[in-house]
């Protein structure tokens, strides 16, 4: 077990450093100047242990990605090894080693049919950065320079790079910072909680796919050259879409010469129960598929591009003589994370995770549905090992708490008290463990979530914000 107690001189001293220097992701500057950062110390199967060494179970597996779970000592041996080996070599121009070319064909032998080639890069921003960028490339290539626009979905998350946080559609995370608006533009997301009233699934299905094809017929499908859709929406709130919109969506945009781009940087490596979930969860054989986080299972930073063989034929063709493939970056390829990746991999065949979340994960769901019962869950939703209870002031007509409540942080926070770690997004509250959770565990984690869920109710009432 890796775990480390600090005295308080020591904790105190970590935490007066990062909060003085360290910019942190999405920090509340409300309360981090005062409140400053928990520590995390240590770390052991599907948990994590702070600075004074309480134990919580890791119900978000650090950000959707610790997917075989923590303190792996064959990943650090695999990592140690390659670091002394060869602790990295650029793979600009015709440069390569023997981690990256054997993690690529493996990808390649993982992903569905066509997607042959592997562009790597170090996170899903960047690998979602350098899908737009290459299908640019492509469409250039072919001598199509009008393709540009780029249609993303309301809710959605691709990322924070500026072109990323342009495709995200979660209005929330633009506040205050540029975003591109003439190049890309969101359709609704096909969020089956929130239809209206009256239509039914298959209706609510049928008016987002024609929502996209409108949009593209708007725009002009000699001027559109993607859609990026993640197959179930993460951090805009688990959405997952009705029965057949992804094979659907993808009818459209083939039906228009516009490219469709698969964001499974949280979904791929076995979240869903597969290595990469388009195909067999979705029925999309999209034209890239981008992944990141549980490719090296959050042990290492690296994310992957996939390319389809047609993509590849074009831009693999010269432009002129001399001419480059200008688009990489210092750590494509890196050794050490590429050999992470392989040992990753290797676990998840071995012991068949796979496997064990798709008949684990619909336990997990059927556990997490008992919630309902509870009178400010409105939904549950998501699938296998990525899943979202949604909490509403009323179940009838699904009003969300004002966001001053904070209801998902104080259901968070509840949990924390009581050794648990969830994700609070406004009023939501997001799980993706570990993948290696057993039932036993599953069941503890949803009665944690459940006696806090009735804690923050109560003092919704005691403190008159809610009266039931």
């Amino acid at each position: 077990m890796a775990r480390e107690t600090l005295t308080a001189h020591d904790a105190h001293d970590i935490w007066r450093k990062d909060r003085d220097h360290n910019v942190h992701p999405w920090t509340n500057f409300a309360t981090f100047k005062q409140e400053g950062s928990g520590i995390m110390t240590g770390s052991e199967g599907i948990y994590v242990y702070d600075a004074e060494g309480a134990r919580f179970i890791d119900g978000i597996g650090g950000l959707w990605c610790v997917n075989i779970g923590y303190g792996r000592d064959e990943m650090a041996q695999a990592i140690a090894e390659q670091a002394r080996r060869l602790c990295y070599y650029s793979t600009f121009g015709h440069l390569t080693t023997p981690p990256a070319a054997e993690l690529a064909a493996k990808l390649a032998e993982l992903a569905p049919a066509r997607l042959n080639h592997v562009f790597y890069g170090t996170g899903g921003s960047m690998a979602n950065d350098t899908a737009i960028r290459i299908i640019h490339f492509y469409f250039n290539r072919l001598g199509k320079k009008r393709k540009k626009h780029v249609i993303s979905r309301l809710d959605s998350y691709h990322g924070s790079t500026y072109l990323a946080a342009s495709l995200t559609g979660v209005m929330f995370d633009r506040i205050g910072f540029d975003v591109i608006e003439d190049m890309i533009h969101h359709v609704g997301a096909p969020n089956v909680y929130r239809r209206p009233d009256g239509m039914s699934v298959d209706e609510f299905c049928d008016a987002k796919v024609a929502e996209l094809e409108n949009k593209i017929v708007e725009l002009g499908p000699e001027n559109v050259a993607c859609f990026i859709a993640e197959p179930i929406i993460g951090a805009g709130g688990v959405i997952v879409p009705p029965p057949g919109y992804h094979a659907r969506t993808q009818e459209v945009c083939r039906k228009h010469e516009v490219l469709t781009i698969s964001d499974e940087v949280v979904t791929a490596f076995g979240r869903l129960g597969h290595f990469f979930a388009s195909e067999p969860a979705f029925g999309l054989t999209p034209d890239i598929i981008t992944c990141a986080k549980g490719m090296t299972s959050g042990y290492l930073p690296l994310s992957g591009t996939l390319l389809s063989d047609e993509i590849y034929e074009v831009i693999s063709v010269p432009q002129a003589k001399g001419a480059l493939f200008t688009h990489g970056f210092t750590y494509s390829g890196h050794p050490v994370s590429c050999a992470a990746g392989l040992k990753n991999i290797e676990i998840i065949e071995r012991e068949d995770i796979c496997g064990h979340v798709r008949s684990a994960g619909p336990y997990f769901e059927e556990r997490l549905r008992t919630l309902l019962d509870l009178p400010i869950v409105g939904d549950v939703r998501g699938s296998h090992f990525m899943l979202c209870v949604e909490n509403v002031a009323d179940k009838e007509t699904k009003e969300i708490f004002d966001p001053e409540v904070m209801i998902g942080d104080r259901i968070a926070r509840h949990c924390q008290s009581r050794g648990l770690i969830v994700r609070p997004i406004a009023h939501l509250n997001v799980l993706s463990p570990p993948l290696i959770m057993t039932r036993e565990q599953i069941d503890e984690l949803v009665a944690i979530l459940r006696s806090s869920i009735e804690a923050t109710t109560d003092d919704l009432v005691r403190e008159r914000l809610w009266r039931g």
